[in-house]
């Protein structure tokens, strides 16, 4: 990480300086009148999208939740590879990779041919395929995820809390007005329950969980439908003589259901996803009256011959599954995009349901936010025209059709047990099959943006055939040429909402003389170029688009010393060198990143990324009227 940059001072370099502006989160403090972005629910969602706003001091946000304090246990607990990529951005992946729990192999079973009373080992599967990501899938408590965001929030300039005991009972939008349109009625929950207060909003977003009152204000409905499966869910601590009881597993029995076995952080918690009854069509979970001692038992019949003695129940829960999204993401009707902003937008649970099962939830919703803030904080900033946030929707409705459609699949295969034929025959069963046709989705790895404003057209694709345009960018070893550091590509990037450019040497190319001295020297001083438009007065070179160059010689063949001086920019208040923008590829064999991304050699190329990892434009070194026009359809001077 880098810090000092505005002069040294002591302490956490995480701590940023505090904003003069900074709201005062005294006891009994009154709410404000007027906030620039509220956000409804601190589940993994709205806690994703206050620690990116949290940043910027020059507007305001507000997180509230009915809740009287951060949750303790229970609800989601699987991190999936792309999420742990967006949390080397937030500055924390380091510490979820050292407390949870990596799931590096998932087992199946199922009945034994010999004897189909009792379930069998068939085989195992690695869980994360070779080169699709740098980072593990990890489970850790839900819990400890909304800390390191709230972490992220009180060390920033704004120091922002969330407003415990305060929920959103209803909202309005007055499209007559651009001041603060969203009027919102909080209700509180806590000692002065009942009472009420009304904030006014610039934007609202609703990360309020399924019953979400933020979509109900908005018209949204929620349309699929369910399995009429019931399913148990339990943390425990227990004993077993089941061997692979510290690795994900799949079970499935002859007759008595299914059981999924997920270890948890800390080396002797587990959870169980428990296969319980078939519901009525008229039916809910709820009638049923199922007890935790209900999901033991039927873990134990599922497991036969092995046995689970449960010492501890941590949480539990039973739940149906169901398969639901709404028609938008936000508020403004289709027929009504041509001649109007959104102001409301809702995120994960809001908008989209799924089972629990396949790991995605949690995952989905944050980089639903993920998506959203950088383009707030573009409208807020004055970067960016407000028609830009009318791609939230339709980026992610796309994305949350493509999970709700897999998971749909997948809960039904899930809960089927192995046909008769398969165990005769000893052919893998379905839900192996499926289960290694779908890692790519299960690692998050499968989102891919259509081309619009923000994602351009796979005309240049053949220079970088690893880095697709409209898929996140996939990091690689580099060695950063100043202090010859080995690191990852990617986690040169933050979650600032900086747009990165990544420009790759050709092979004639040398510290002396390159196309990317070209480049650098047009970005920076060229009147027409993106960096020189968009940046403000006052503003450090970098402050909106961050350019790094890669090039293909060792670290001791390169002359930093001449370097361009957009690739050794001054910056901050004391005018500092920044010496990390320049790499060149790995000398000690960790993989060469234009093998392993299919960047051509001989001519090398950019690679424009948005600030959510997500490749908007694969172009040669020399588009530079190219580069314009793209950044022409979403920044305005």
């Amino acid at each position: 990480m880098q810090y000092y940059q505005d002069g040294f001072r002591g302490g956490k370099p995480d701590l940023k300086n505090a904003a003069d502006t900074r709201r005062e989160y005294a006891p009994n403090a009154m709410l404000p009148e007027k906030v620039d972005v509220l956000i409804a629910g601190t589940g993994p969602a709205g806690l994703c999208l206050a620690a990116q706003l949290s940043q910027f001091p020059e507007f305001s946000t507000m997180i509230v939740e009915p809740s009287p304090m951060n949750i303790q246990k229970g609800k989601a607990d699987g991190i999936n590879t792309r999420t742990m990529e967006m949390f080397q951005a937030f500055g924390f992946a380091d510490a979820v990779k050292r407390e949870a729990y990596w799931v590096n192999q998932t087992n199946f079973w199922t009945p034994d041919p010999e004897n189909p009373k009792n379930i069998k080992r068939i085989g195992r599967v690695q869980d994360v395929s070779d080169d699709s990501s740098e980072m593990p899938h990890i489970i850790v408590n839900q819990s400890r995820i909304h800390q390191w965001f709230l972490e992220v929030m009180a060390n920033s300039p704004t120091r922002m809390q969330p407003d415990y005991n305060w929920s959103v009972e209803t909202l309005t939008v007055d499209p007559t007005t651009d001041d603060h349109p969203v009027t919102v009625t909080l209700v509180n929950t806590g000692v002065n329950k009942g009472q009420k207060k009304l904030v006014r909003a610039n934007y609202v977003v609703g990360c309020d969980g399924a019953r979400s009152n933020v979509r109900t204000a908005i018209g949204g409905e929620l349309h699929g439908d369910a399995a009429h499966q019931a399913w148990g869910v339990m943390d425990i601590l227990a004993n077993t003589d089941f061997p692979d009881v510290r690795q994900k597993c799949l079970i499935s029995s002859a007759t008595e259901g299914n059981v999924l076995i997920l270890p948890r952080e800390g080396g002797y918690l587990f959870r169980m996803y428990v296969e319980l009854d078939k519901l009525k069509e008229d039916e809910r979970v709820a009638n049923r009256n199922f007890t935790q001692e209900d999901t033991i038992a039927a873990a134990n019949r599922i497991m036969h011959p092995y046995t689970i003695d449960v010492k501890e129940v941590v949480w539990w829960s039973v739940y149906e599954i169901g398969h639901r999204m709404t028609d938008r993401f936000d508020d403004v009707p289709d027929e009504e995009r041509a001649t109007r902003n959104p102001r409301v937008f809702t995120a994960g649970d809001a908008c989209h349901t799924h089972s629990p099962k396949a790991g995605q939830g949690m995952n989905v919703s944050m980089q639903d936010t993920f998506n959203l803030g950088w383009k707030l904080a573009h409208v807020l900033r004055g970067y960016s025209d407000p028609s830009l946030l009318h791609t939230y929707s339709k980026e992610r409705w796309t994305e949350a059709k493509r999970l709700v459609e897999t998971d749909h699949q997948w809960a039904r295969i899930m809960s089927a047990p192995p046909g008769t034929s398969e165990l005769d025959k000893g052919e893998e069963p379905r839900f192996v099959r499926a289960f290694k046709e779908n890692l790519e989705f299960t690692g998050g790895l499968a989102v891919k943006y259509d081309e619009s404003i923000l994602t351009g057209n796979q005309d240049n694709q053949a220079l970088a055939t690893g880095e697709e345009v409209g898929r996140r960018f996939h990091s690689a070893p580099v060695v950063r040429l100043a202090d010859a550091k080995q690191m990852q590509l990617g986690h040169a990037a933050e979650a600032d909402t900086r747009w990165r450019i990544y420009a790759f040497a050709g092979s004639a190319d040398t510290s002396e003389s390159s196309a990317i001295h070209t480049l650098a020297d047009w970005l920076e001083k060229d009147a027409n170029s993106p960096v020189v438009q968009y940046t403000k007065a006052g503003q450090d070179i970098d402050s909106v688009i961050d350019f790094r160059a890669v090039f293909q010689q060792t670290f001791d063949q390169l002359n930093y010393e001449n370097m361009p001086s957009l690739l050794i920019p001054k910056k901050g208040r004391l005018g500092i060198q920044d010496h990390e923008k320049v790499f060149c590829v790995d000398h000690k064999g960790l993989g060469d990143i234009y093998d392993m991304r299919g960047i051509n050699r001989e001519q090398g190329c950019m690679i424009v990324v948005r600030p959510d990892q997500y490749i908007a434009q694969v172009l040669p070194l020399n588009a530079t009227a190219e580069l314009t026009k793209f950044f022409g359809n979403i920044f305005v001077k």
